[in-house]
């Protein structure tokens, strides 16, 4: 009667740890995501005005911290190296201070001459500046693309891009670019068809910021033989098939009726049941997924047990205690 007891209390501890190892996992995926006062799914509005995208070319205006170079025709001995001060002034042999601080370089031309003539020192100066350094004549890109660029005068998107490393394959195809004096910022698509590219290859600007963003992104977890984030291509639809492709398929602990599919919408999360299964033998249509969207496959917990090895440790420890009890 004792032995049909202990049998008993062990056939429960037993089932009662199958139970931990069986029991449902399920998550609960749905429910807010977002704080209500957080902008989401903000429409991108693409820049289209030709007057902003590619306006006239600009003339280099200086600032504190450039070094500029003067040249004077006909007289080797005199070409001055001067940098321009924070109260915006320049000394130059001759003339003294000279105030230069936001003029072009042709009327700092202008302006140096008619300092010279007016000191008796030339009657009619031919001179040029040379700007030889400035920190103000960049392009700053950041985001998903780091760097500092000079931009002397002007360059195109596409130049300045590279010459920061070129894009990652992280990086979004829309590009925000703040420029001063332009009340909303430039959204350029740099697009995906070669032969539209000079419609996005627009003029940068020296203080221009370029922003690049991070392409969307699907987020793969549970029973895949690798999980992580996959990035979207631009203008290339992404479906689930093509999702557990690259994340390796399916593993053997994988619940193939259960698959959730965890979507995003406005301030909400959606969970939508997906049987795997059925869609890889064509029987359901292959969903297209979104910017964001998780992908979660659960995992039947026996089989994982077997594939981790805790079924079999589980066996072995009750094996234990009924040889123990049979003594």
């Amino acid at each position: 009667m004792m032995l049909s007891l202990r049998k008993a209390w062990i056939a429960a501890f037993v089932f009662s740890i199958m139970g931990l190892f069986c029991g449902d996992a399920n998550a609960q995926f749905s429910g807010p995501s977002l704080g209500a006062s957080t902008p989401v799914n903000r429409q991108v509005t693409l820049t289209t005005d030709p007057a902003i995208l590619f306006p006239a070319e600009r003339e280099i205006h200086l600032a504190p911290n450039d070094v500029i170079t003067v040249h004077l025709y006909g007289a080797q001995d005199y070409s001055p190296v001067a940098k321009v001060s924070l109260d915006g002034s320049i000394q130059l042999p001759l003339i003294g201070t000279v105030r230069v601080e936001g003029l072009t370089i042709h009327e700092a031309e202008r302006l140096i001459a008619e300092r010279l003539v007016s000191a008796g020192m030339y009657r009619n100066p031919q001179l040029t500046i040379q700007l030889t350094e400035s920190p103000n004549q960049i392009a700053t890109v950041t985001g998903e693309l780091h760097g500092v660029v000079p931009v002397i005068g002007q360059r195109r998107l596409f130049d300045v891009l590279a010459a920061a490393g070129g894009l990652p394959p992280t990086a979004s195809h829309i590009i925000t670019i703040q420029r001063a004096g332009i009340a909303q910022p430039i959204v350029i698509d740099l697009g995906t068809d070669p032969s539209q590219s000079d419609k996005a290859n627009v003029p940068i600007f020296p203080r221009d910021t370029i922003v690049i963003a991070r392409t969307g992104v699907i987020y793969v977890l549970g029973a895949f033989k690798s999980q992580g984030a996959i990035p979207l291509q631009q203008n290339s639809p992404l479906t689930l098939m093509q999702v557990a492709s690259l994340s390796g398929g399916p593993g053997f602990e994988a619940k193939y009726a259960d698959l959730r599919l965890i979507r995003t919408m406005g301030l909400e999360r959606k969970v939508v049941k997906v049987d795997i299964k059925r869609v890889m033998n064509g029987k359901d249509p292959d969903p297209v997924l979104q910017t964001d969207d998780i992908v979660f496959l659960p995992s039947e917990p026996w089989k994982a047990a077997i594939k981790s090895g805790g079924l079999g440790t589980l066996l072995g420890f009750v094996s234990i205690l009924l040889v123990a009890l049979n003594q």
